[in-house]
């Protein structure tokens, strides 16, 4: 848990940095992940008149109905406006990283070489890092609110343990996933700007 921890420091300290510099930073929530029940909070600070520096985090302590969906998150990102920031266009380089406990989770699809179908009958633990870029488009909406909507792609590298279930304490392999080339972001947010 220490990388949460480190996390956790980092968001209050940007959040300290936006309340000391009014109407250039912003608080937010991704619907996307809130639909998917991942609570997620995300700070946004600028850094130049066309730069901001974006960092949004995720974590899901609960099982839902004996399905694990067990995670923690953090994407920190840069961003490049085309007008001016929290307006308009943007581009975004993010990385990636966390934590998971996933299993008893139905579903029979492939998806970019990944079998989730395995997520039936098995269970995986372990971290993942990547990096991505993003596109999205932010739309004024009040003087102190905004609606925006991104999608990111990138590559994320896995290093997990595989359980046989949801529930079973036995590891019967360990493995690496290195392929994942694909979405890496999807996002919805409603934004407060301060």
């Amino acid at each position: 848990m220490k990388p949460f921890r480190f996390c956790l420091t980092i968001l209050s300290a940007l959040m300290a940095y936006g309340n000391a510099c009014a109407q250039k930073a912003a608080l937010k929530t991704n619907l996307v992940s809130d639909a998917l029940l991942s609570p997620n909070l995300g700070i946004e600070v600028g850094l130049a008149p066309k730069w901001t520096l974006n960092v949004a985090g995720q974590l899901n302590l609960w099982s839902v109905d004996g399905h694990k969906w067990r995670h923690w998150l953090v994407q920190p990102e840069g961003r490049y406006w085309f007008c001016r920031r929290f307006q308009g266009h943007f581009l975004g380089l993010h990385a990636i990283g966390g934590e998971y406990n996933f299993g008893n989770i139905p579903g029979g699809f492939n998806f970019l070489g990944s079998d989730f179908s395995r997520l039936k009958d098995r269970r995986y633990q372990g971290w993942g890092a990547g990096a991505g870029i993003g596109y999205g488009y932010d739309w004024a909406v009040g003087r102190h609110w905004n609606i925006e909507a991104e999608i990111g792609v990138g590559w994320i590298h896995t290093v997990f343990d595989e359980y046989p279930c949801a529930r079973c304490g036995t590891k019967i392999a360990s493995g690496k996933h290195h392929e994942y080339i694909g979405p890496t972001k999807a996002a919805l947010n409603i934004v407060y700007l301060f």
